[in-house]
Parts: structure tokens; C-alpha cells; sequence
């Protein structure tokens, strides 16, 4: 089995700040014309910019977790076990392909899909630092087909292109620049700030790559909240452990409420597995299943 269908939107993390509550109706002092004061909206940015910076020191301050070099690498194998069947993640660079869930053509490192904006996201910002790739033609037709599943203005060529580009270095680099932006990056500073360690921080990097960094449907901050309502994490006074085993339950009632047939082996005998054995730090060696194929980290 080569990739479960998923979705993705490329979003940034949202967090329901000062700002939003002031933006609404009915808490917001008015200007005349039913609108928030600029004064308002200005005092609501500085106390949102204030407590990112706060947290942003908050994680600064922790070990460096998932985010490590050996342990990122480690992350991006474990990854590819569920994505693409191999442990050789940089092999998908260059992956481009249909599969039917109604996402358009999915590509690359972790998916980026046609049809949920973070393959158009990513091809955008590649040209805008790189003008004249082979890729920068379709960005019209990629802008059309933007969440649907259509390959109109794409075919025959884009998949040639893609898969052509995917030799390029600066190419490969932007995908994981977009990786670490729109996945990676935000997986791992939230599961810091819920006080979880590397194994945590994996759990959270999946399932926003499969998930999508969505706040509707079963994206990944809403599979975050229904956690939370089933177990306090560590940040909070929880169990660790506890607390994983609950996010995990609610990821595993998603895919299967999406699909009762969805293959769950990514989680059952993978990220579960490293639970039950008690590895939070996600120390090698680990050894996995995903659809019925083993994998071995010494």
C-alpha cells in the first residue's frame, strides 16, 4: 500500500488569540461605524505578539526533542513507512500520483496534494525564489484546480514536470523548507508547549501530515481538542503516556469514521507500539509494522 489518502490544508496554526475575541461581535468597543477601534486591534496584537514570544522562549528553553538532526531523520523514516513504504523518505521527492481520494495528484515528501493548497502554496513560493522552474507554467492551472480533484489545465504534463523538477536541488530543498513551515515546524513547538517529549512530538508531526493542519472536520487541531477533552496533557498536570494513548484513540476514530475499512497499522502497530513499550524519548532501535511490512532503526 503505497500512500493513505489524506487531507491537507496548508494553513498556518491557528490559535484563538486576543485579537479574534476582540474581532467579534458583541465584545469589540465600536468606532462609529460597528467595527473594532484601531486602538483595540492594536492592543490585541501586542498581547498575541507577547505571548508567542513567550512561548516561543518557553520552547527555546526545552531540549531540542524531534527536532534534533538524528531524530528528525529517524521522524521522516517512520513517516515514509506509512507514506510511501520505505524508509528512504528522500526517494519521494520525485512521487506524483492519483490515488483516487479525491485530493487531485499527490507529491512528494509528505503529500502535497492539487487539490488542499499546499502543493499550489509550495510551488508558489518555489517561484517565487527560483522564476523559470519547469513547474512555474502550471501555476494557473494549479490555481483553478485548487480544492477539487481535477486535473484540468495539468495533464499531459505536469507529472513529467513534477518528476523532473524533484532532480533539481533547489527544488528538493523547497520541499522541505514547506515541510518544516506547514508540518513539522508547528507539530513539534505545540507538542512541546503540551509538555510532550520525542515520541509526542512524532505523534503530533503524523498526524498533521495525514490530518492536515485543519480547524474543521477532523483536522489536526480539532483531533487535538477532542483529545484534550478525554485526558489533560502533560502541560496541564496529565499523564504523558495517558494523554497520547487518548490523541491516538481520537486519530484512529477519525480515519475509521472517514472510512471503516481505513488501514490503521500507522498508528495500531507503530506509533502504539512505541507507546505501550514506553518510549516517549523515541530511542532506537525501533521496530515497527505498517500495512503487514516490517521496519527495523538500529
Amino acid at each position: 500500500m503505497k500512500r493513505a489518502g489524506r487531507l491537507s490544508f496548508a494553513l498556518a496554526p491557528v490559535l484563538i488569540t486576543a485579537a479574534v475575541w476582540l474581532a467579534a461581535p458583541g465584545h469589540a468597543p465600536a468606532d462609529g461605524k460597528g467595527g473594532t477601534t484601531s486602538a483595540a486591534r492594536s492592543r490585541a496584537a501586542e498581547g498575541a505578539g507577547a505571548e508567542r514570544a513567550a512561548d516561543d522562549r518557553a520552547v527555546a528553553a526545552l531540549p531540542a526533542g524531534l527536532a534534533a538532526p538524528d531524530k528528525k531523520e529517524l521522524a521522516q523514516k517512520i513517516l515514509a513507512s506509512a507514506e510511501n513504504s520505505t524508509l528512504n523518505w528522500r526517494e519521494a521527492y520525485g512521487y506524483i500520483e492519483d490515488i483516487g481520494d479525491g485530493r487531485g495528484y499527490t507529491a512528494g515528501v509528505v503529500g502535497f496534494c492539487t487539490g488542499t493548497h499546499d502543493l499550489l502554496a509550495l510551488v508558489e513560493r518555489y517561484t517565487k525564489a527560483h522564476p523559470g522552474n519547469g513547474l512555474a507554467r502550471y501555476l494557473p492551472a494549479l490555481r483553478e484546480v485548487d480544492g477539487t480533484d481535477s486535473h484540468e489545465g495539468l495533464d499531459p504534463g505536469f507529472v513529467a514536470a513534477w518528476r523532473h523538477e524533484a532532480g533539481v536541488a533547489a527544488f528538493r530543498a523547497a520541499q522541505d523548507s514547506e515541510r518544516d513551515r506547514v508540518y513539522f515546524g508547528p507539530a513539534v513547538r505545540l507538542a512541546k508547549l503540551d509538555g510532550l517529549g520525542t515520541l509526542g512530538q512524532f505523534v503530533y508531526y503524523d498526524a498533521m501530515v495525514l490530518h492536515g493542519p485543519g480547524t474543521g472536520g477532523d483536522g489536526f487541531y480539532v483531533l487535538r481538542e477532542r483529545a484534550v477533552r478525554e485526558a489533560a496533557p502533560p502541560s496541564e498536570g496529565g499523564d504523558e503516556k495517558t494523554y497520547l494513548g487518548a490523541f491516538l484513540d481520537v486519530r484512529r476514530a477519525a480515519m475509521r469514521s472517514a472510512d471503516p475499512d481505513r488501514d490503521t497499522t500507522r498508528i495500531d502497530t507503530a506509533q502504539r507500539a512505541f507507546l505501550d513499550e514506553g518510549n516517549l524519548g523515541l530511542d532506537t532501535p525501533l521496530r515497527w509494522k505498517v500495512y503487514g511490512e516490517t521496519y527495523h532503526v538500529p
